[in-house]
């Protein structure tokens, strides 16, 4: 699976400096998980920090600051020991196995919010504030015209769809902000399952725009 559509610089640049909120960075962890190119670049930006760090002048510590963090790491050595020979169970939703970025999340059941269209909401349990949803659309479908008042970001997991001049599938990335307004129509070839992260508001227009406001949340 190659993806054609990735995260911007910009976006990725703010996941390797860890200031990205933690809902587009699940959805951008996700991308990572099967796009080479990406975690290269991700790399490259790390790289480019950790450079940048090495170059800046030290703080002081406080008295406690050595005892603090030999604590953590005799608590996660524990933990450690305590999880040795288990692997975790993958994440999964109707048979389909979710990226590895998703474990540990908690994965709603799918919600009827439209004709055609149903929701999951997917909890982070460090982050459970978080917007993120899975998105599971009928083929043929029209999504609602809608726009953003911040960061949407969504990659692909099954199926294909097509906005504006673009075409979607399994692997790609798409990123809007508060210029876009699209109205992404699902391929013929069957339903289309996404995983999606929302910052701000969504402006939904029509009705059933207005019948997914609620269960979207925002």
């Amino acid at each position: 699976m190659t993806a054609n559509h990735h995260p911007s610089d910009q976006t990725l640049l703010r996941f390797s400096a860890g200031t990205l909120p933690a809902g587009p960075a699940l959805v951008v962890a996700a991308h990572l998980s099967g796009c080479p190119v990406c975690r290269r670049r991700a790399a490259t930006f790390e790289a480019v920090g950790g450079e940048i760090l090495t170059q800046m002048q030290p703080e002081a510590l406080s008295s406690k600051a050595l005892d603090h963090a030999l604590s953590r790491l005799d608590a996660n050595e524990i933990e450690n020991r305590s999880q040795a020979g288990m692997r975790p169970a993958r994440t999964s939703i109707d048979n389909l196995v979710l990226p590895a970025a998703l474990d540990g999340c908690s994965i709603g059941p799918w919600r009827m919010v439209g004709p055609g269209v149903r929701l999951s909401r997917v909890g982070l349990p460090y982050a459970p504030e978080a917007n993120v949803i899975l998105l599971k659309v009928k083929a043929n479908k029209r999504m609602p015209a809608h726009g953003h008042s911040d960061l949407e970001v969504t990659q692909v997991l099954t199926g294909s769809f097509s906005d504006g001049d673009n075409r979607y599938f399994p692997g790609d990335f798409v990123e809007g902000d508060d210029e876009a307004e699209h109205s992404p129509v699902i391929d013929s070839g069957g339903e289309c399952i996404s995983l999606a992260a929302i910052e701000g508001h969504v402006r939904f227009h029509g009705f059933l725009g207005r019948l997914l406001q609620p269960f979207v949340g925002l």
